[in-house]
């Protein structure tokens, strides 16, 4: 007959398990979780306003996840900053993909909505596990299909095309700058002639300068800002970035606190935002009316 006896003992053995938290010890334990996520995103903040080569890695990363905040982005920064494309649990075993052995994930901040007591809107945060593509097994997974391709032209043609400003080439500019924006007549002189980095370049600074000028929310430097929205620009198209240089940012971001510099970040992801999702329906346009030439061919 076999033996249950070593069965009659529910209290699990040390090490093994945790005792089950009560409802207040679980919102504690969130709310330290959260606490150390803002810590951690404010401390990276302030070592990216700091550092122009730390300050250039964020921007590198905010490249690369341009649907996230820039709070995440900072997030995925300080944990994570080789990650190319992340997702929770979930997506990727909905996708087909299983976190490997061993592979530990890392968090960033989702924001949800809910009713305060006195009835109004708020916003609060839960702590949300992330794993990054590198440390999924994908070989189930279906590979996505490729993006569409486009040629230069095509590219700052988007860019400029019903811009919220006028464009204008011309002869010269004055000091060999390369575009300028002209408040007075809400125009942006481009400089004929230039190679097409430069011609995108450019036109995404002065482009970025208006909306960062625009409504209430002016930012503190809004050249650097809109300098730093080109470099983001470029390197979402493709552009090359090598002339760029943020050596200037602890000049000025340096002497401001945690939530001013995240502020100024934001400013800067949302310009990128807005001007983006203007390029972004030019080029979904051509994309189209060349697969309607393809089919009627």
């Amino acid at each position: 007959m076999s033996n249950y006896d070593n069965l009659l003992n529910n209290v699990p053995a040390e090490g093994q398990g945790s005792q089950q938290l009560s409802k207040e010890e679980y919102a504690a334990k969130k709310k330290a979780e959260r606490e150390d996520l803002f810590a951690l995103s404010d401390n990276t903040a302030l070592a990216v306003a700091g550092d122009g080569g730390k300050f250039q890695q964020y921007l590198d990363v905010q490249s690369k996840f341009d649907r996230y905040s820039a709070a995440n982005a900072l997030l995925i920064m300080a944990q994570k900053p080789e990650a190319t494309r992340v997702a929770d649990f979930d997506y990727w075993k909905d996708k087909g993909g299983s976190i490997r052995t061993g592979q530990t994930g890392f968090s960033i901040m989702e924001p949800h909505e809910y009713t305060k007591e006195d009835g109004s809107p708020g916003v609060g945060y839960n702590v949300k596990k992330i794993f990054d593509i590198s440390q999924v097994d994908i070989r189930k997974m279906k590979a996505a299909p490729p993006p569409p391709t486009f040629n230069d032209r095509q590219i700052l043609k988007a860019l400029i095309l019903n811009a919220p400003v006028q464009i204008t080439g011309v002869e010269t500019l004055p000091d060999g700058v390369c575009a300028k924006y002209d408040p007075q007549t809400d125009t942006i002189s481009v400089r004929r002639g230039m190679e097409f980095s430069d011609t995108f370049r450019s036109v995404a600074q002065e482009l970025a300068y208006t909306d960062l000028t625009t409504g209430p929310d002016t930012q503190t430097d809004s050249q650097f800002s809109a300098y730093c929205t080109s470099y983001l620009l470029c390197k979402k198209h493709g552009v090359d970035t090598q002339g760029f240089n943020f050596s200037e940012a602890p000049a000025v971001l340096g002497g401001m606190d945690a939530r001013e510099v995240k502020s100024e970040l934001s400013a800067i992801r949302d310009a990128v935002d807005n001007i983006s999702g203007r390029v972004a329906k030019q080029l979904d346009a051509i994309a189209k009316a060349e697969k309607t030439r393809d089919e009627a061919r």
